[in-house]
C-alpha cells in the first residue's frame, strides 16, 4: 500500500492528512493550512475514497489515526521532510535581494531595541518583505517557521548555525519605595519551584507573583510588586529613575543572546544581508546586555 500511495498522489495531498493528526481538528488543520474546513474534510475524503479506507476517525477528544492512517505516518513524514529540505536548498542558492524573511525574535527585543532598526532595513532594501514572529515558544527554524531568529539560549540545536553577540548579565531590580530591610517580596518566573537559589542572599524572601514573560515582570517591578532578578537590558533600556539596581554584583549567566539561521540558508543573499545587519545592531547594544548602563 505505500508505494502505490506515495505514486497515486502528490505531496500536497498529504498536508492535510499530517496537519489533521497534528492538531486532531480539521478547523485548527485549515487554519495552519490557511484553507477552509470544507477543504480539508474534501481532501481527507478524496484520499480516503481513492484506496477505500479510513484513514481518520472521530473520537471525543478529536480525530485520531486508524491503523490504515498510522501505516501511511512515517511515509507522509519523511515526504514532509524531503519537502522542506527541497525547499531550503532552493532558497540557499537564491541572490535576489527580495522576497520574504520569516523573523523570529523575542518581542522584548523586537518592541525596544530592533523595531525601528528594523523599519530602516525594509526602507534600504524595499523589495525584501519581513514576516515578523515573536509570540511565545520557539519557532522552527527546520520546518521554515523562520528563516533567522534571534534567540535567548545557552546553546543553540546543531542544525543551525549561528553567532553568539554576548551572554547577558542579570541584576536586582525594585521600586525605589519598596523596602527591604526586613523581608524581601520577590517576583519570580512560573518555572521556578519555591524560593530561586539566586535569592538567598536577600533577606527574608518571599514569593508574592509569579510571572511567565520579561515585559510582565518589569511591569510588576514597576508598580512595586517586589524585586526581581532581571536581564540588565530590560530595565535598563526603559530609563525609568523609579526603578532601581541593587548593588549586588551576581555572576555573568551562561545564557547568550544568538543570532541564527538553517544551515541549507547560509547563502541566501537577502538572509545574508538580513543577519549581517542584525548582527550590526545587536553589536552596538552588548554594554546594554552587560549591565554597564544601570
Amino acid at each position: 500500500m505505500h508505494n502505490e500511495f506515495a505514486n497515486m498522489h502528490s505531496w500536497d495531498d498529504f498536508r492535510y492528512f499530517l496537519q489533521v493528526v497534528e492538531t486532531g481538528s480539521f478547523s485548527q488543520a485549515a487554519t495552519k493550512l490557511g484553507v477552509n474546513h470544507s477543504t480539508v474534510s474534501r481532501r481527507i475524503q478524496a484520499l480516503e475514497t481513492v484506496h477505500g479506507v479510513k484513514l481518520l476517525e472521530r473520537t471525543q477528544t478529536g480525530y485520531q489515526m486508524t491503523d490504515a492512517g498510522a501505516s501511511v505516518l512515517e511515509m507522509a513524514e519523511k515526504m514532509q521532510q524531503a519537502n522542506l529540505a527541497a525547499s531550503r536548498i532552493l532558497l540557499g542558492q537564491d541572490a535576489r535581494l527580495a522576497g520574504e524573511i520569516n523573523l523570529t525574535m523575542p518581542h522584548e527585543l523586537f518592541d525596544h531595541i530592533l523595531a525601528k532598526p528594523l523599519r530602516e532595513f525594509t526602507d534600504k532594501y524595499p523589495d525584501i518583505r519581513l514576516n515578523l514572529h515573536v509570540s511565545k515558544g520557539l519557532r522552527n527554524l527546520a520546518n521554515r517557521e523562520a528563516d533567522l531568529a534571534v534567540r535567548f539560549t545557552e546553546s543553540p540545536p546543531d542544525y543551525l548555525i549561528g553567532t553568539r553577540i554576548t551572554t547577558m548579565q542579570h541584576g536586582f531590580y525594585k521600586h525605589k519605595d519598596l523596602a527591604i530591610e526586613h523581608s524581601t517580596p520577590l517576583i519570580v518566573w512560573q518555572r521556578d519551584k519555591g524560593i530561586p537559589h539566586w535569592a538567598s542572599q536577600l533577606k527574608s524572601p518571599q514569593v508574592v507573583m509569579q510571572v511567565d514573560d520579561l515585559q510582565a515582570m518589569y511591569s510588576a517591578v514597576a508598580a512595586g510588586f517586589g524585586l526581581a532578578r532581571m536581564p540588565c537590558f530590560m530595565p535598563d533600556i526603559m530609563h525609568n529613575q523609579d526603578i532601581e539596581r541593587l548593588p549586588a554584583r551576581l555572576p555573568r549567566s551562561n545564557w547568550g543572546i544568538w543570532l541564527l539561521n538553517h544551515v541549507d540558508l547560509r547563502h541566501t543573499a537577502r538572509i545574508q544581508v538580513c543577519r549581517q545587519y542584525l548582527q550590526q545592531v545587536l553589536n552596538r547594544h552588548i554594554p546594554l546586555f552587560a549591565g554597564e548602563r544601570s
